[in-house]
């Protein structure tokens, strides 16, 4: 009689941190309660099969029965969000932890990490400028127009961009009109809308910006195009595939 046995490869330690790091990548948006939830439901759903916890348990209740991301959406969102990445990372402004262009708000997100050297200059706050354009910019670069999703809320591209310049302009001393005058402005639409001259000027500021993350984009295109495929077909990357795709990126556009 002759017997077969199945030979089970163990399971690395480096394995068990890859499948973390993806997961939490696919979760990234998700508040606490909601992985709570998650990985709960998770426990009940193996516990009920007489068995243990799977990845795809954690990774189907992620995705909560979600519509799939239409195509020209998905490409749209591995563009903008693969922009992001690929200026942060040409102008060293930190750590990337992941991307994710399949979130429960329907939307791109960048976990991104920021370095505290040097961050209270002009040339630090430029780049940022030209971080938080870059989702526009690549839209703009790769497709030939770009999307409302640059703007449409207080926490968008855009907001964070105008409020940027704003305060450069207004509280941290980089003004090009009387800049050793503070201005706490809490309502900056209130702010430009009452100040052509000022609105004209942050304007330009964010113009500068967008052109300038135009232009590391173009310096970094293989990247750019590595990224935005990667992304598009994983729809999730934590910050080492990440890194690995960026690797060879060396700063441009300097301020």
């Amino acid at each position: 009689m002759t017997t077969t046995s199945t030979h089970l490869e163990p399971v690395t330690p480096e394995a068990v941190q890859a499948a973390l790091n993806k997961l939490a990548s696919r979760a990234m948006g998700l508040t606490g309660a909601d992985i709570e939830r998650i990985v709960r439901q998770a426990r009940l759903k193996a516990r009920r099969e007489k068995r243990s916890i799977r990845y795809e348990d954690i990774e189907e209740g992620i995705r909560m029965d979600r519509p799939m991301v239409p195509y020209d959406l998905r490409w749209r969102f591995a563009i903008h969000e693969s922009g992001h990445a690929v200026v942060h990372h040409a102008l060293r402004l930190g750590p990337i932890h992941g991307l994710n262009i399949d979130t429960p708000t329907g939307g791109g997100y960048s976990q991104l990490g920021f370095t505290a050297s040097g961050s209270d200059t002009l040339g630090y706050r430029e780049d940022m400028l030209a971080m938080l354009m870059a989702g526009r910019a690549a839209e703009q670069i790769v497709v030939g127009k770009v999307s409302a999703g640059s703007g449409g809320s207080e926490d968008s591209d855009l907001a964070r961009a105008t409020k940027l310049a704003l305060a450069m302009e207004r509280s941290l001393g980089f003004g090009a009109v009387q800049p050793l005058l503070y201005h706490d402005d809490k309502d900056p639409t209130a702010v430009l809308d009452g100040n052509p001259d000022l609105a004209a000027r942050i304007h330009a500021q964010l113009e500068r910006a967008l052109a300038r993350a135009v232009e590391v984009l173009n310096e970094n295109r293989d990247k750019l195009d590595a990224l935005v495929k990667a992304l598009f077909d994983a729809q999730a990357l934590d910050g080492v595939a990440v890194k690995q795709l960026l690797k060879h990126s060396n700063r441009a556009g300097g301020s």
